[in-house]
């Protein structure tokens, strides 16, 4: 397992998607698949960001861990910020028109739709939120 902890910014999307993807190559993950991923990421790394921390930034750790049979990874974020299981999100409402819909909502939405699973838990005061992605290599994929 490769880990980091960074200040929850929006300006650290960047450094938190070039450490999974780093990760990602070295698995040998497909192109299709590390989009996906990064665009969960910047989702869910993004919502720690603008929501966990009230006043200012703190801490997220984020953990990129390798699985097999299937193969894959499982991405966690860690922060000690306000308690918030975004898989309570209410689903929005996908048959409006995009005028229509409510703001919030769609992202959390998208990375559930396109990860393999995704869990939550509340422990000793830190959200904890794992994302799971399987995927073939890019060497069995020519």
């Amino acid at each position: 397992m490769q880990e980091m902890t960074v200040s929850a910014t929006v300006d650290n999307i960047e450094v938190v998607t070039e450490f999974i993807n780093a990760e990602l190559e070295r698995l040998g993950c497909g192109w299709d698949t590390v989009c996906q991923i990064d665009i969960a990421v910047d989702e869910l790394f993004g919502n720690i960001a603008r929501y966990a921390y009230a006043a200012e930034a703190g801490p997220v750790t984020v953990q990129i861990e390798a699985v097999d049979a299937p193969t894959g990874v499982i991405i966690t974020f860690i922060d000690r910020g306000i308690a918030y299981n975004p898989l309570l999100a209410k689903a929005p409402d996908v048959t409006l028109k995009p005028g229509e819909r409510p703001v919030g909502g769609l992202g959390i939405y998208m990375v559930k739709k396109r990860m393999d699973g995704m869990e939550y838990s509340r422990e000793d005061g830190c959200n904890k939120l794992s994302i799971r992605k399987y995927f073939v290599t890019a060497q069995l994929q020519r």
